[in-house]
């Protein structure tokens, strides 16, 4: 099975640098036409430069690839309005839309201003909302579209020192969540990628010797799955890196059911508190109302 996106026309933002460059890189390669979205700034996400974009263009162009350079703002409604006419104008399509645009800012809650939180997660996960809501149209036009969220490590599991970057990384996984509901009768998925690279973001905690093993190239071929007509899978989280992939799902613990007709005290609680959260035989659910239903089946008893 060769997977190719010939015909197909694919955003990927934040793609002048690291992982999305790699992405974008991959696409073209396989016959896509890319917009290579970037604006070319510091990794705190201030500056802007035309350069890093048109660099991945040049690349894509001179192995024989289709690519244009776009350095619209995403993190605004004017940016991600722009980068989805632009769109519109030279294809009238959207199929692939990956999300990987980010910028980091850490530092200790307790010294964080809010600037620095509200900063990271309007390009985080407020860019990824924009430019989702400005091509969702487009793909259910067309009855197709595969979209990709970008999470991380953080997000799934926290890190000390990025509460601003952890929420925005959770949040693109609630999302994703909703979407995959909406997107089903239009041939439409969503799902996440975790990734573990060697990036300029990922400089900032990695360590020196492990980088060379952190390519972004072995992380792009997850999202290339998750892109092409092949992958039918909606709502998935896929960790990636150094040649490792996984899936991570959210689980519930069998828990305990208690009289719902009488009183439940904190005491209760307290006694049962092991079985509560004892997770051997956990279970994901796909959607809120299959979740919503388990506790419904307590009312029975």
């Amino acid at each position: 099975m060769s997977i190719r996106y010939d015909g197909r026309v694919a955003i990927v933002t934040g793609a002048g640098n690291g992982l999305g460059r790699s992405h974008a890189k991959f696409l073209a390669a396989r016959g896509a036409s890319v917009v290579v979205n970037d604006i070319g700034g510091a990794i705190d996400g201030t500056g802007h430069d035309t350069g890093p974009a048109q660099t991945v263009v040049d690349e894509i162009s001179a192995a024989g690839g289709e690519a244009i350079a776009n350095t619209d703002d995403i993190a605004s409604e004017d940016g991600a309005k722009a980068l989805a006419d632009e769109v519109r104008q030279r294809w009238g399509r959207c199929d692939i839309l990956i999300n990987n645009a980010g910028i980091l800012r850490d530092k200790s809650f307790h010294n964080m201003e809010m600037g620095d939180f509200t900063g990271v997660v309007k390009v985080h996960m407020l860019g990824s909302v924009r430019v989702t809501h400005e091509i969702w149209p487009l793909m259910r036009e067309h009855q197709y579209g595969r979209i990709i969220m970008t999470t991380s490590a953080a997000g799934l599991y926290g890190n000390f020192g990025q509460t601003n970057y952890a929420t925005a990384k959770m949040a693109v996984i609630g999302l994703m969540n909703a979407l995959k509901q909406e997107g089903r009768k239009y041939n439409i998925t969503v799902n996440t990628l975790a990734p573990i690279a060697g990036t300029r973001m990922g400089g900032t905690i990695f360590p020196d010797e492990v980088m060379p093993l952190l390519r972004p190239e072995l992380v792009t071929p997850a999202v290339a799955y998750l892109v092409s007509e092949q992958c039918t899978d909606t709502g998935r989280i896929i960790v990636a890196g150094a040649g490792h992939f996984a899936n991570v799902e959210m689980v519930e613990s069998k828990g305990i059911d208690l009289p719902a007709a009488e009183d439940v005290s904190p005491e209760m609680l307290a006694e049962a508190w092991g079985d509560i959260t004892d997770m051997s035989g956990a279970e994901p659910y796909a959607e809120a109302m299959a979740a919503v239903q388990r506790i419904f089946a307590n009312l029975k008893q």
